[in-house]
């Protein structure tokens, strides 16, 4: 189900080359010969507002020619929320659960990912299957396993490769398991973001093969990480330059929040507060927001207005039932504090520790990964991070 897109998709390739994502002829030639259309099906979702409300785009509902420049703009587009294939008509509010990532980010990561002629790649997260197909045609069907969490996602992934010619190997589970069957592995690309690399990944990618995933948590700090597996079972790397952000994978998504807990609320009545050396403005800034996560990797963000119409930043973490209320203050903030960690404390200390080494960039950061967790360091280790492994 080709529509006639070759002048279309040589114009993305155009506009991914002049951009810099697109830098090698072999991904070039996948670029031109996939026909996204086929991936983004016959309906996907755009903002309606800012109270997570989207709006559904449908094929039938605008000209064919409009539709098909939609789908080869370089855009993320969303195709499902809430994990409904069937949703009514009209906007749904929610959060996007699959999407066909903008073609320069997947492109980005395929040449980042330096694959060789034969290699092997597991991909986790097949989502709609435009990267999928993509690797399908530098590697061929052969060489090419892609994982994919949500049957209804994975099955409409799957028609749509046999559409476009291509019969990878595609399993339905859990992406955080790998596939055992088929390693070792030369590559791993992971298409959702992880709080910590998993062990299936180390164990599934052959020595000095390649892992390349985006490293999150509950604050949705995110980082784009290239690591090289050894033959110990662990592997090491660094932050690829770009502000790159996935879908969480779904067990490694944050708690949701849906009843507010009496000991959340009640922290600025019962604990004594005292000046913040900053406000919740820190999370504004990618690298700073990273950095903060580093510390408290499970807690989240939350506004609310208290008893009196003040509208207070929690930083909860649910597991550990600690949480810091910032309260604005004559231009300043105050912060209030309890629980077993002083969460906005931890986080004062390493965004200062931070600035203290020149605020460098999250390609200054080192990873290591293994089978405990995530260590991140900075400065040579003067700055050294361990994040525990929660699967």
């Amino acid at each position: 189900m080709r529509e006639g897109t070759e002048r279309l998709r040589e114009e993305l390739a155009q506009t991914l080359t002049r951009d810099d994502d697109l830098r090698t002829p072999a991904w070039r030639a996948a670029v031109t010969n996939v026909p996204r259309e086929v991936f983004v099906g016959d309906r996907f979702y755009t903002p309606a507002d800012t109270a997570g409300r989207w709006e559904p785009i449908t094929r039938a509902s605008v000209a064919p020619q409009r539709w098909l420049t939609m789908v080869y703009a370089n855009t993320t587009l969303v195709t499902q929320i809430n994990g409904d294939d069937h949703p009514a008509p009209g906007p749904v509010t929610g959060a996007p659960t699959s999407s066909s990532t903008l073609p320069g980010l997947v492109v980005r990561m395929l040449e980042d990912l330096s694959v060789r002629d034969g290699d092997r790649v597991l991909e986790i997260g097949t989502g709609t299957g435009y990267s999928t197909a993509l690797l399908c045609e530098r590697l061929t069907d052969a060489r090419v396993v892609s994982v994919e969490v949500d049957p209804q996602v994975g099955g409409r992934a799957a028609r749509a490769l046999h559409s476009a010619g291509h019969a990878p190997t595609l399993v339905i589970g859990d992406g955080l398991d790998g596939y055992p069957s088929g390693a070792p592995y030369d590559r791993l690309i992971a298409t959702c973001s992880v709080r910590t690399v998993p062990r299936a990944w180390l164990d599934q990618v052959r020595p000095e093969g390649t892992i390349l995933a985006t490293l999150t948590g509950g604050l949705f700090g995110f980082g784009l990480a290239r690591l090289t597996v050894s033959e110990h079972g662990t592997a090491e790397g660094r932050f690829l330059p770009g502000t790159v952000s996935f879908m969480p994978a779904r067990a490694h998504a944050p708690q949701s929040i849906r009843h507010i807990p009496r000991w959340l609320t009640a922290v600025t009545e019962q604990e004594e507060g005292r000046p913040a050396r900053f406000g919740p403005q820190v999370f504004d800034g990618w690298v700073e927001r990273f950095v903060a996560q580093c510390v408290a990797p499970t807690a989240q963000r939350l506004r609310m207005a208290d008893s009196e119409g003040r509208t207070i930043d929690y930083l909860v973490d649910l597991g550990s039932e600690s949480v810091a209320a910032l309260v604005t203050v004559d231009g300043g903030f105050t912060v209030y504090e309890a629980g077993p960690n002083r969460l906005w404390g931890a986080v004062e200390k390493a965004v200062d520790q931070w600035q203290g080494l020149g605020s460098p960039g999250l390609t200054e950061f080192g990873v290591h990964a293994d089978t405990s967790g995530l260590t991140v360091t900075l400065g040579n280790g003067a700055l050294t991070w361990h994040i525990e492994d929660w699967v």
